[in-house]
């Protein structure tokens, strides 16, 4: 039952939610098949300063391979995400909640909260803040997520 519900949040990440970009980059739905990383974050939050890079890089390497970054702001005033964006860039998919009603729904706990979906859509992992310490293991959580759905998918 939980996938289910994964399932339609994360489609509701690609449909409902409005968009820090003027559309939506090309490929981005459907999200099925894909391994879906969703990260909350807001301009206030300090270690999604080290999360940023990092999730760039986890883009730009597994994305070939069908992953999908999607950063949800949940700053109330647009300006203030537009800003932490033009000092750390994303290269990946963003989103803006203002209201949380995302964050709500998936039970965020700190800035940033994460959660790995697996292409089916189940949560395989959330994590609650960003470690570097720990940035192997969210790296290895993700090589997996994409090896059980090259193997689904064969």
């Amino acid at each position: 039952m939980r996938w289910l519900v994964s399932l339609s949040l994360a489609a509701a990440l690609v449909v409902a939610v409005p968009t820090l970009e003027a559309a939506p980059p090309p490929g981005l739905a459907p999200i099925s098949g894909k391994v879906i990383w969703v990260d909350f974050w807001a301009s206030w939050c300090v270690p999604c300063r080290r999360s940023f890079p990092w999730m760039n890089t986890m883009q730009s390497k597994y994305g070939p391979e069908g992953l999908e970054i999607i950063a949800v702001n949940l700053d109330k005033e647009r300006a203030l995400a537009d800003g932490f964006l033009a000092e750390v860039p994303a290269e990946f998919s963003l989103r803006f909640d203002p209201a949380g009603g995302l964050a709500k729904e998936f039970g965020v706990q700190a800035m940033p909260s994460s959660y790995l979906l697996a292409a089916d859509g189940t949560v395989l992992a959330s994590h609650f803040g960003f470690k570097t310490a720990d940035a192997a293991e969210y790296e290895r959580a993700i090589r997996d997520a994409l090896a059980a759905a090259t193997q689904t998918n064969r």
